[in-house]
């Protein structure tokens, strides 16, 4: 986007299509996979419920409207600092005290889906980090990393999506040192934890450093198969909930074309 001089330019190249829009939100609904925690320190989170109130008939004749059930971190989510006890005292650390300018960042992808292919355990480390650097470019403070695990695939089966044995979830993500490194950056954000990270240290390493250092996640990203290593910028923002630890969002990312 070195070409967009101003916002009337970015305002044109949308129109023109010279920048796409990739929608990186999966659908909301009844079948979507809920992230678990181990039952021995967490509730699930209840299924995502949607109930009509009207649809054009004597409830309301003009119009159909639905009622939801859903828990702030469902289906594609964002995770404010508030959602982990290494947040909690931040004052902007709930999704309708963060400053709006933090939705909207830079992204990195960095593409891992051969290695999780391979592994569903696999883990990306500060090394492997360092390495898409020297080959990209370095990542910036204030840009949001992702990583492609092209996990997204298994979103029909919430058995293959969790991938769960008497072990637990087997599913690819960080380590501590790879997000130890992000933050040392001052990054504005990763996405998710590895399926194994309750075993780590210290356990669930991306969201205990994530929001012990102010920063936020976002969970269950799909399509970053359409972005490039660099040059998108990510839109991820929240509901405006009162103390809210999370929300669904509607992530968009404006690609060069």
């Amino acid at each position: 986007m070195k070409d967009i001089a101003s916002l009337e330019d970015l305002g044109q190249a949308l129109l023109t299509g010279r920048i796409r829009v990739v929608d990186c939100t999966a659908t909301l609904g009844p079948r979507t996979p809920l992230l678990k925690l181990p039952p021995e320190i967490a509730d699930d989170t209840p299924p995502i419920e949607i109930h009509p109130i009207s649809k054009y008939g004597d409830r309301g004749p003009f119009w159909a409207w639905n009622w939801l059930k859903v828990g702030e971190h469902s289906g594609t989510h964002f995770d404010a600092p508030h959602h982990w006890i290494t947040g909690k005292d931040y004052p902007d650390g709930s999704t309708d005290t963060i400053a709006p300018q933090n939705f909207v960042a830079p992204a990195n992808v960095i593409d891992c889906s051969a290695q999780a292919a391979a592994d569903p355990d696999f883990l990306l480390t500060a090394e492997g980090v360092k390495a898409w650097e020297a080959e990209h470019g370095e990542i910036g403070e204030g840009e949001w990393v992702l990583m492609r695990t092209d996990w997204c695939k298994r979103n029909g089966d919430a058995a293959l999506y969790l991938n769960a044995d008497e072990t637990g979830p087997h599913t690819p993500g960080p380590s501590a040192d790879c997000i130890q490194y992000l933050m040392d950056k001052k990054v504005l954000g990763w996405g998710t934890d590895a399926g194994i990270a309750g075993g780590m240290t210290p356990p669930y390493p991306a969201h205990n450093l994530l929001h012990a250092n102010n920063r936020y996640g976002l969970a269950s990203l799909v399509n970053l198969s359409e972005l490039p290593p660099k040059g998108a910028i990510l839109i991820a923002a929240p509901l405006k909930i009162e103390n809210g630890t999370g929300s669904p969002i509607r992530a968009l990312v404006l690609v060069p074309a």
